[in-house]
This record gives structure tokens, sequence and C-alpha cells, in this order.
């Protein structure tokens, strides 16, 4: 009965997703117009593929923006070295995420654009790729996209699966739940990021059969190359650093700056040699911080212009794309942002402990609550919450205090690897069980 329910509800979103289709691409062409779709490859959100389907079998992985597509990057690293004739084509829905992931994967990748939830564009990309398998990271859960997947026989993996709080309350609605337990019955393996999650999919009807606990996969930081000319310019950034006072706030969003330029300026107070790095979330928004200070008579640095840091320039703001886990090597003291404010959901902190910083964050972290829990449970040093009020406070203390400072980083390092210990290869022994035994069984 509640399978029949189901089935009728996604008859209405089908419905209503393709008579609307008209409108969705209308404001595909206002997104194109405002910058936000690839210029030349925004026809590939249509199902238009814009690459040749090889021969043999091919895995399917989608992200919607850089943070989850840069976490499935070792498991693709990991599925073409235990499985080199398989094929991997990689979607994400940003062009954040296509500028800079396109440099991260390897070279015999296909990478493409996601198609949009409508019947007939999800419908022409399954008939041009023709997946064996789909590999949806976190959030990921379309309808039209898993019904029609799993109306061709196409295997599916949720890797991290994440269920909001919010998102946990709307599918939990008596309207939309059968909807959402059709969906995740079409699973064959759910791999969520915490033992909560796995619960919160339990809810929603998932068989405990397939939700596996493996580890949250943003511990897996991949290694990649950088090129000669940034590895120089780095360099240079780095001697001007020298014997400086250091510290960065990462990922801010609008609104928070106020935040970090008023600790800034406390810290200046005590510190003359104080350097501020300021990473937004957005690189447009790091022009408009760079402005506004500028208008106030502060010197600024700006990444996009080449400024060098001089004596008399206290503030960096970087406002490029794919380059934060070197600025975290960079700096001894990271600020992670989107948690300065209530209702924020935070942001990965494993980079910056991965890279050694003694990492700080605010109270508003969301989804990434679990993350701090976890690093805070294997040690208590490796991760500081404070209010935005307190910053200067908590920052002014790591520079005056060698033996806090050093401890918080080493605390850092140590949690970061005791967690990122073995997950790719866990996740893997799931994917080879449930999907390519699978695979091997049908050649």
């Amino acid at each position: 009965m509640a399978s029949k329910r189901g089935e009728t509800v996604y008859k209405i979103y089908r419905a209503l997703t393709q008579g609307i289709s008209p409108l969705i691409r209308l404001h595909l062409q206002w997104r194109r117009f405002r910058r936000r779709e690839h210029p030349l490859r925004w026809r590939e959100r249509l199902g238009f593929p814009s690459a040749p389907r090889p021969t043999g079998h091919l895995i399917w992985f989608h992200a919607v923006s850089l943070g989850e597509g840069l976490a499935a990057i070792p498991v693709i690293n990991c599925c073409l070295e235990r499985r080199p004739d398989v094929t991997v084509l990689m979607t994400t829905t940003t062009t954040s995420a296509f500028e800079v992931i396109k440099n991260r994967l390897p070279s015999n990748v296909i990478y493409q654009f996601a198609p949009l939830d409508i019947p007939s564009t999800v419908d022409a990309f399954l008939q041009h790729w023709r997946p064996n398998a789909v590999m949806l990271m976190e959030s990921e859960l379309w309808p039209n996209l898993i019904m029609c997947a799993a109306r061709n026989g196409i295997a599916m993996t949720l890797l991290n699966g994440r269920m909001s709080t919010k998102s946990f309350q709307n599918w939990s609605h008596p309207l939309f739940l059968p909807l959402i337990s059709l969906m995740l019955s079409k699973f064959s393996l759910i791999l969520p990021l915490s033992t909560i999650q796995g619960i919160r999919f339990q809810l929603l009807q998932a068989s405990p059969v397939i939700i596996n606990y493996s580890g949250d996969l943003k511990y897996a930081v991949a290694d990649f190359c950088v090129s000669e000319g940034k590895k120089k310019g780095l360099k240079e950034f780095e001697a001007q650093l020298s014997g400086r006072k250091v510290w960065m706030a990462s990922s801010i969003h609008k609104g928070e700056e106020e935040v970090f330029i008023g600790a800034h300026d406390m810290l200046k107070r005590n510190h003359a040699d104080v350097v501020t790095i300021i990473v937004p979330r957005q690189p447009q928004h790091g022009e408009d911080i760079a402005q506004k200070l500028q208008e106030e008579g502060i010197s600024v640095a700006l990444r996009s212009r080449g400024d060098n840091l001089t004596p008399e320039t206290s503030i960096y703001v970087v406002d490029s794309l794919g380059e934060l886990r070197e600025f975290y090597r960079l700096t001894p003291i990271a600020v992670i942002g989107g948690s300065f404010a209530v209702g924020s959901a935070g942001h990965n902190i494993s980079e910056a402990a991965a890279a050694g910083c003694a990492v700080l964050t605010g109270n508003h972290v969301g989804h990434f609550s679990h993350m701090v829990a976890e690093m805070q449970r294997v040690n208590p040093l490796s991760v500081l919450q404070v209010s935005g009020e307190k910053l200067a406070e908590a920052v002014n203390e790591l520079f005056g205090n060698v033996e806090i400072f050093e401890a918080r980083r080493l605390a850092a390092r140590q949690a970061y690897h005791a967690l990122s210990s073995g997950i790719v290869e866990n996740i893997w022994e799931m994917l080879q069980f449930h999907v390519f035994e699978k695979l091997n069984a049908k050649e």
C-alpha cells in the first residue's frame, strides 16, 4: 500500500516537473545570462552530452557542488586503480565545482554537468550514458533521477549520505513520506556520514540491510598536483608572511566579514605585525570586501590582482577558487566560516586539521556538528568553538601562548589522522560487494 502511494506521489511529481519544464529551461537561460551556468557547456544540463560514451562498464558519480565533488575524488581514484576496465563519469551542478574539479580528476574521467531533474532531460542523459551504477553524493535525492535510473536497472549507491534536519522534517510529512520511502527502496547501498544520519534514513523507511556506516568521506583529503607557476607564487607569498603573526578566516559568508574584520582590528592593537587572510566562500564576495576596506582607508591586498603583501598591508583577501588547501598549509591558525551566524551550516574542518592548523569555528555548524563532535571526542583540543565576540580573544591567546598553540595544532592533526584512517578502503569493500560483484556477474 505504501509503495502504491509512493508511486502515485511520484507520478504527480513527474507530471508537474514535465509540465513546468519550459519555465525551468527559461530559468536556466536566465542563469546563463547571469553567468551562473557554463557559457559553452550549459546544454549538458538539458541532457545533451558533449562527449561520446565509451564501450564497456561505466560508473556515474554525481555531486552537487565543490565540497561534495572533492570528497568523491578519493573513491574515484580507488575505483580506477582497482578496476581499470571501468570508465568513470563525473557530474556536478555548479560552475565553481566544475572549474576546480576538472583539474583534480584523473585524465581518463569524463566530466559533464548534471542534468536537470526533468523527466525528458534525465531520460536523454541516461539513454546516452547508460551507466551500470550511480554513486550519488550526500543529499542528491532527486525523484526523476532515482526513479528513471531504477526503471533502467541501474544500481544505486548513496555515498556520505546526509539528511539535514529541515530536509528530514520535510520528507517526514505524510504527503512526502511515501515518495522518499519509494526512492530509498531503489538503493542497493546507503553509506551515511554519521550514525545519526543513518538513523534518519531508517526513520524515512530505508531498509536497515542496505545502511552501512563507513566514516565521513570528507576526512579523505585527496592529494593533487599544483602547477609550477602557482607553486612559485605561493612560495613568494609564504616569504612575505615570514616573521609575522598569521591567521586565516576561510569559507566566510556575506555578513561574516564584519566579525573577522572586527577581530582583526582588536588583534592589531596587540600585534602590529598581524596578517589576516580572508577567504570568502564566493570569490566575487572578495572584491566587495576589498573595495569596502579600501573606501575606509585600509590597505588590503587582493589575490586576483596579484597584489603583494607589503609591511603596511595586514589584510589579504583570497578571491580565487581551488586554493584553500594550499593556504591552510601557509597559515598556522584557521577559523572556519559559515558558522558565526544563526542558521549557518558550517563548513568542512578536516582540510585545516590535515594541514596542521589550530582549528577554530563558530557555534553554528549545522550538519558539520558531527565532525566537530567526533574530532573533539578524539582530542578535546582539536577544535575550539567560539562566538564572534570571543574570536579575537581566542586568537590572541594562541599568538601569546606557544604551548597551547602547538598543543591545538598537534591535536587537530592527531584527530584528523585517527578519523581518516581506512575510510576509502572501507567504502571500496562495500562497493565491491554491492556494486562491482554484480557487474562481474553480468559480464
